[in-house]
């Protein structure tokens, strides 16, 4: 059995498969989900779970080189939480962010229904 703090399988198994310059995306319930990349569903029911929890699972157990969010959350609380886990944001319009999920390897759904409450991570390397 592995020694992990994420117990969802799925995401776990995901994650084991990224590397440098690989992109995951944290979307709220609203955002529209392209074919392409993995999708974990983690939606239970609105506002769970949240946007903040998985954001906090996330960056405790991944290498985030930086991170990109839409310019519509700029100064507000998506970005405010981003800040305070120590990722420098750079900013796109919401309808770019939209146009970046295609080619995002994994993109984890939340309950999450604050607007914008989206966030592109450049995964990094521990090396």
């Amino acid at each position: 059995m592995l020694k992990s703090e994420i117990l969802n399988a799925p995401l776990l198994g995901a994650l084991a498969t990224c590397g440098h310059t690989d992109t995951v995306v944290i979307a709220d319930c609203g955002l529209p989900l392209p074919k392409g990349p993995i999708v974990i569903d983690l939606a239970l029911a609105q506002g769970l779970l949240s946007f903040e929890q998985v954001l906090d699972v996330l960056t405790r157990n991944m290498v985030i080189e930086r991170s990109t969010l839409a310019t519509e959350a700029k100064d507000g609380a998506v970005q405010d939480l981003c800040t305070g886990k120590g990722l420098e944001a750079e900013f796109i319009s919401h309808e770019e962010l939209k146009a970046e999920l295609p080619a995002a390897k994994i993109i984890v759904r939340t309950g999450e229904s604050t607007p914008y409450a989206n966030v592109i991570l450049h995964c990094g390397v521990a090396f």
